[in-house]
């Protein structure tokens, strides 16, 4: 590492594999700021389904990109990207260490590899592509776009509308296929020297007992009030990212009649096991493609002073 380069930790895992825990304790030892690398913590009024950190842990040491937003917004990969490289800057030249921590491993493919240079939405070929969709049917859109693109034709369901839309809009857009437009990364950012600390379950039934025993404590502490005062508080619908967070749809199913106590339960703890199994799918794609990762057992006793240990070496203390 030169001095000329910025450094900054990152700190991934599965959901409920103990970073929270992890983090806190770096903050302990060195002098960190977190950044949250979650897309659900983004979100203000969402604390108990999104497993957010108490006001206590958050007083521990200063805390970004937690609470920004209203549910009835959206937050992307990219606005994250800006994000995090903006405070990994500013926390820098405080003279302390980004310390990112999260589950949203789309976030930190962002954050080091870039995005892609694709367009931005554009309402008025959007809704040409929804009246055109209104008549023909998206099977027809569907055709269209293999004409144009036959490759993203090929990895798409004649009838996946928003897919469908998105690739014919960037197609009309750039005249590209969508796989060169995806190739085209934006401009990068500062250099940055990262080091890469990941969490996972030796054992992954482990892990999945402590999913249920945490979507447990989360109906015992009022998820479902909190997701009533939502509902109440913003004019939400379940196709809204905020809504689409694993744990809140269940609990909107529950609370339409759509699903009962039972049902609420089982489909809560599947759907955070599917995000878990998602998470350690993404984590076993990084090892093989980012140099250097290092991957702790999240159930050994000793797996945090092992984090700060390699925090230190990294740092040179």
């Amino acid at each position: 590492m030169t001095d000329s380069r910025l450094r900054a930790i990152l700190l991934m895992g599965p959901t409920a594999s103990g970073k929270t825990a992890a983090a806190l304790h770096l903050a302990r030892a060195l002098p960190v700021e977190i950044i949250s690398v979650d897309s659900a913590l983004v979100y203000r009024d969402m604390d108990i389904g999104t497993a957010k950190p108490s006001p206590a842990e958050l007083s521990a040491c200063p805390h970004h990109l937690i609470d920004i937003i209203s549910p009835e917004e959206a937050y992307s990969a990219a606005r994250f990207r800006a994000d995090a490289l903006r405070l990994i800057g500013e926390i820098s030249a405080r003279g302390r260490i980004p310390l990112l921590a999260g589950g949203t491993m789309l976030y930190f493919k962002a954050l080091l590899e870039g995005l892609s240079d694709l367009p931005q939405a554009d309402a008025s070929l959007r809704a040409g592509i929804e009246a055109q969709a209104a008549t023909q049917g998206w099977p027809a859109l569907h055709a269209e776009l293999a004409r144009l693109d036959a490759d993203a034709a090929a990895r798409l369901n004649p009838n996946d509308a928003q897919r469908i839309q998105r690739a014919l809009e960037i197609v009309r857009v750039t005249g590209r296929p969508l796989a060169e437009s995806y190739a085209r990364k934006e401009e990068a950012g500062p250099a940055v020297d990262y080091l890469l600390l990941a969490l996972a379950p030796s054992d992954r039934s482990v892990l999945h007992a402590r999913i249920a025993q945490r979507f447990d404590a989360m109906l015992a502490a009022g998820f479902e009030d909190e997701v009533r005062h939502l509902r109440t508080q913003y004019r939400l619908d379940l196709d809204m990212t905020s809504m689409r967070c694993v744990g809140y749809r269940q609990m909107w199913e529950y609370l339409d009649g759509d699903i009962d106590a039972a049902g609420l339960h089982f489909k809560g703890i599947a759907a955070t096991r599917q995000l878990a199994k998602r998470q350690l799918t993404w984590l076993r794609q990084f090892r093989e493609s980012w140099s250097g990762l290092q991957e702790f057992d999240c159930l050994d006793p000793q797996h945090v002073r092992q984090i700060e240990d390699a925090a230190k070496v990294w740092l040179g203390e």
